[in-house]
């Protein structure tokens, strides 16, 4: 006598998962695509983002001190093309691709309800304040107004006379957390799929590196942009003399 089969056993429609989905060949062009998207990130804009609050940081030192670091990167050899190659172009594609992945996608904070997909939620979004703001930064202190490859001394009066309104002030500040974060998280998800950081654990423990990181950036940008608007540099002059370099003298020196 036949018996019952019991049903096969479907999986759910949506079954909750853990972990991070590294990257894998045999998806297509759009492997190559991601992957390249995944490493600009890091090389070249992640390397750029860390000379970029660095070098804003000498502001704390006073326009002078920033005019004659603006003058340095504006001197390297091949600089326009530096500038093209290493960062406008691939800021662009960056940029340009996580929207065309942010508008393709879907939110998975449901079907992978765990925290770190509402970081990746958060991570799309700071990617689009960040593109913005980019894109506003670079037209406007690049290409607009003083231009500052030929003028440096005026980098210092360009960037306060743009903060002197309360409003740019509140675009950096929101800004320099969203760019700080895109790019902590960012290490992290780097980490994860290229397999630097197998396992639970692993991640874990890099993911609190990554933060305090991510931290350390957003107070120096932070800290610069209160340089720029705070009360021991105010009025700065429009132009500061960066072409010669004056030692201070030394105890004893008779003129």
């Amino acid at each position: 006598m036949a018996t019952a089969q019991p049903p096969a056993a479907h999986p759910p429609a949506h079954q909750v998962r853990r972990g991070v989905q590294p990257l894998r060949a045999g998806q297509g062009l759009s492997f190559i695509w991601r992957k390249l998207h995944s490493l600009t990130g890091i090389v070249p804009i992640g390397a750029f983002l860390l000379e970029h609050i660095l070098s804003n940081f000498e502001a704390l030192k006073g326009p002078l001190a920033y005019g004659q670091q603006v003058k340095f990167l504006n001197g390297l050899p091949l600089v326009r093309v530096l500038e093209w190659t290493f960062i406008f172009i691939p800021i662009l594609y960056h940029g340009a691709y996580g929207v065309y992945i942010w508008v393709r996608g879907q939110s998975n904070v449901v079907y992978y309800p765990w925290a770190g997909n509402w970081l990746y939620v958060a991570q799309r979004r700071t990617g689009i304040v960040s593109f913005v703001y980019i894109i506003q930064h670079v037209l406007r202190q690049r290409f607009m107004g003083i231009s500052l490859p030929e003028n440096p001394g005026a980098a210092f009066w360009k960037v306060q006379h743009e903060l002197s309104n309360p409003l740019m002030v509140a675009v950096y500040a929101i800004a320099m957390i969203a760019v700080c974060w895109h790019f902590a998280y960012g290490v992290w998800l780097f980490a994860a799929k290229w397999g630097i950081t197998p396992g639970e654990t692993a991640r874990r423990r890099f993911g609190w590196v990554c933060l305090a990181g991510g931290i350390a950036l957003a107070v120096m940008g932070l800290a610069s942009i209160w340089a720029f608007i705070g009360p021991k540099y105010q009025n700065a002059p429009q132009d500061v003399p960066v072409s010669t370099l004056v030692a201070p003298a030394s105890p004893g020196a008779t003129s």
